[in-house]
């Protein structure tokens, strides 16, 4: 398919802003306030806006009028024009019938339109973006270094989620694709784009790394996909965003997904988005109908033996705390306690991250003690509970904690326990994410904590986290085969992934 644009985009505004960063609390202790969020900078708005702009939800911003009627939404994928290779892929995979915002956008950005998305996570954004991408640069062949199409994640775990859920599919077209982010060797990311790759999947920092090494060059990629954005404005990326939006083809095609949209992201849709199809499948609280939220009120001096009852129920548990430092100290805890736990955060290595992940996945740990790094990108079949052990301070951490749970037509609950002097803070933060949540009052051992969380008493005998026999046979292959590998085995490991922005907890 030709990835030549549809629509005009006569002139764009190029500028660049820099949000502020992000504060957080420690365990069993009372919350920071968050820094204001910046003021949304001046100037004219987005050439080819028209009209008048309907109201904006309460800490949203209006979404733009389309002035380009939609294509009508399709009910299966094979109403769509795409690769047959594609549809088969789909087919192989048991995928049939598209997600409303699958089948909401891909009319349109299969031919050529740019597309503005909001959606909760597990809502199938990555299919929505990912197999128009795929359609329109099948049949090309990337140059080195010169990639044709590009996705922009926040998250390392979230661009391992996006590269994982295209793979199959780019398979079926011949197309390559490059992972590039924190935590591995940048040596090996640059061998890959040198190599060539259609698709990069990047976080910002590492990617602007590997532009100023003369690794990489964006001059050739005509889509662009900007995935979870709100979260890269708030993680302070907005600079770096801009900077590679400005060096891709000014008439080339781009998508931004969100689960939110805040007044950040309005800044990168009236700069670099023309004409786009609009569509949100959830309104901005993220409601889900399978989705219970509980707010435990708890004493102070009982908070810390609640979180443990929590985290010994039988079944897997995320539990979100707001400080590496507390989520270390919450995991030796809970291991001292004899709970299979597990820390989660941005001052881990990947390949600890990743193993941690795994093992969650598993079963081998049931409890994923976590900052907010695992907030998003992180999908988990059949995980019924979240916990906020430290309530989140921004309604939209709430619902992204939250997204870890009751995904795509599965049930599941998100708690949060709030000590006297958070009740306010968490009233206010609940009337913003638009929930009306069950609230009780609740002491370790009690019964309705129990009913609640499926709390129970902890064994006592403390507990290890070793990593699997297979995992360790792996390792200790792999330390034997140090410094003879073979050609082949090397260019087997082009899922590459570190920039200083990257490791953001």
């Amino acid at each position: 398919m030709n990835p030549t644009r549809t629509n005009n985009r006569s002139s764009r505004a190029r500028s660049r802003t820099a949000d502020s960063g992000r504060g957080g609390s420690r365990f069993n202790s009372t919350a920071p306030t968050r820094s204001a969020a910046p003021a949304r900078s001046g100037g004219s708005g987005r050439s080819g806006g028209h009209g008048r702009r309907p109201a904006a939800v309460q800490g949203e911003f209006a979404l733009p009028v389309t002035v380009t009627p939609a294509l009508p939404a399709v009910e299966a994928f094979a109403d769509l024009d795409m690769p047959a290779q594609l549809l088969a892929a789909l087919t192989a995979q048991g995928v049939s019938v598209p997600f409303p915002i699958q089948g909401a956008t891909l009319p349109n950005t299969l031919a050529g339109r740019d597309a503005l998305g909001r959606g909760r996570t597990g809502s199938g954004k990555t299919l929505a973006f990912g197999l128009a991408l795929l359609a329109r640069t099948a049949g090309q062949r990337a140059e080195p270094r010169q990639p044709l199409a590009l996705v922009l994640v926040p998250t390392r775990e979230l661009a391992q989620q996006v590269t994982d859920a295209l793979a199959p599919y780019a398979r079926s077209v011949r197309l390559r694709m490059a992972t590039v982010v924190g935590g591995m060797s940048i040596g090996r990311q640059a061998q890959a784009l040198r190599g060539g790759a259609e698709v990069v999947v990047a976080t910002p920092g590492r990617l602007k790394d590997l532009i100023d090494r003369g690794d990489c060059r964006l001059d050739q990629v005509a889509i662009t996909v900007l995935d979870e954005a709100d979260q890269m404005a708030d993680m302070g990326f907005m600079p770096q965003v801009t900077e590679l939006l400005d060096q891709v083809r000014p008439e080339g095609q781009r998508m931004l997904f969100s689960a939110t949209l805040d007044r950040n992201v309005d800044r990168l849709v009236r700069r670099y988005l023309s004409d786009p199809v609009v569509h949100s499948v959830d309104p901005s609280a993220g409601a889900v109908t399978t989705m219970e939220h509980h707010v435990l009120h708890v004493h102070g001096a009982d908070k810390n033996r609640t979180t443990t009852e929590i985290a010994a129920r039988d079944g897997r548990v995320i539990m979100f705390l707001d400080t590496k430092r507390a989520v270390d100290k919450l995991t030796d805890h809970l291991l001292a306690s004899g709970v299979r736990a597990a820390a989660l955060h941005g001052g881990k290595a990947q390949s600890q991250r990743t193993r941690t992940l795994t093992q969650f996945k598993t079963g081998h740990v049931t409890v994923l003690v976590a900052t907010n790094v695992a907030a998003r990108g992180i999908h988990v079949d059949n995980l019924d509970l979240v916990v906020n052990v430290d309530p989140p301070t921004d309604h939209k951490d709430y619902l992204h904690r939250g997204g870890r749970t009751a995904r795509a037509g599965e049930s599941g609950s998100v708690v949060t326990l709030v000590t006297p002097n958070q009740r306010r803070d968490m009233t206010r933060l609940m009337t913003a994410a638009g929930i009306v949540p069950q609230t009780t009052q609740v002491r370790s051992g009690e019964e309705a904590l129990g009913r609640i969380t499926g709390a129970q008493a902890p064994s006592g005998i403390p507990v290890t986290i070793t990593a699997p026999v297979v995992a360790r046979r792996e390792r200790s292959r792999s330390a034997s085969s140090r410094g003879r590998r073979s050609p082949a085995s090397a260019a087997r490991r082009v899922t590459v992934h570190q920039s200083s922005f990257d490791a953001a907890a």
